[in-house]
């Protein structure tokens, strides 16, 4: 049995349904997840909690995905970034402004998200689905 503290998600999605399902798949595979719809409403958590990877739509009201990333890097350098966007122009920006973070394309499968987060912190959490 895992005893280990489970790995913290702050997860940024501004569509309704996208963000319901990538948080039950998430929450299914072990992990914890904290889901807000903008970016500007992540920044307290960030500025308030300990988060292990922000998972964040690029594409969203008030506060791209990008802009979010420098904030969190700035807040909590310690926290990964992985990115989810539909648009291609959008994922060669992140790529460019932020070279660490993983950018995953929509449309994708849950067990694919499931598999890279786990890849980022060497966990087998994929093995059950």
């Amino acid at each position: 049995m895992n005893t280990m503290t489970p790995i913290r998600i702050l997860l940024a999605e501004d569509e309704d349904a996208m963000r319901t399902y990538l948080a039950r798949a998430l929450e299914n595979a072990g992990y914890e997840v904290v889901a807000v719809d903008r970016g500007t409403d992540a920044i307290p958590h960030l500025e308030s909690d300990q988060f292990d990877l922000l998972l964040s739509d690029i594409v969203m009201p008030e506060m791209d995905g990008i802009e979010l990333a420098q904030r969190c890097n700035e807040l909590s350098p310690g926290t990964k970034v992985m990115f989810i966007t539909g648009f291609a122009a959008v994922t060669l920006k992140a790529s460019r402004e932020q070279p660490r973070a993983k950018v995953l394309s929509k449309p994708f499968h849950l067990k694919d998200l499931v598999l890279e987060v786990d890849r980022m912190f060497g966990t087998e959490a994929a093995a059950s689905i």
